[in-house]
């Protein structure tokens, strides 16, 4: 599992980029790679779901992300970004529904490739969900991480925006 004070692996995530044109949930755009190279220089706040429009991670994990949006950016947060292994259309549309628009990066860890890379994939195939990458959080500042958690049972503890905010 990462660690403090390390650095993360690079990687390629797909996404589908906010586009005020295009809210409708009617609407879809067309995936693009989103870098992790884009988070050099910069603090960045990372929060991973076992999987979008989920029990838990739809009505109880993200949305106080997406309440308490400036107040995690007035803690000099650069980027937030939500990770799940649901493909770049379904993070599109769940973060068309839960608001996320050009504030919080929805991106997709297909089959929870980089999730894994870092200690933190979770098979779920007995429940018929696949690989996926599990609720945790990373604060990372120039790449390295400054503070990891993940959830230790089925609910919404240390990875929680309260939780989250105090170690900010």
């Amino acid at each position: 599992m990462i660690k403090v004070g390390e650095k993360i692996p690079s990687n390629k995530f797909r996404y589908v980029a906010y586009d005020a044109e295009a809210e409708s949930l009617n609407m879809c755009s067309r995936p693009t790679e989103y870098s992790t190279d884009e988070w050099k220089g910069k603090k960045v706040l990372v929060v991973s779901v076992p999987g979008a429009f989920t029990g838990t991670c739809h009505q109880d994990h993200i949305p106080p992300f997406v309440q308490k949006y400036d107040e995690i950016k007035a803690k000099g947060v650069d980027i937030v970004a939500v990770v799940a292994a649901n493909d770049a259309w379904v993070m599109s549309a769940w973060g068309k529904v839960l608001g996320f628009k050009d504030k919080i990066v929805g991106l997709s860890d297909d089959d929870a490739a980089w999730a894994k890379s870092i200690g933190y994939g979770m098979d779920l195939s007995k429940n018929g969900m696949g690989q996926r990458t599990g609720r945790w959080y990373l604060l990372l500042d120039d790449l390295k991480v400054v503070a990891t958690e993940s959830e230790p049972g089925g609910g919404v503890t240390v990875s929680g925006v309260d939780h989250v905010l105090s170690k900010l």
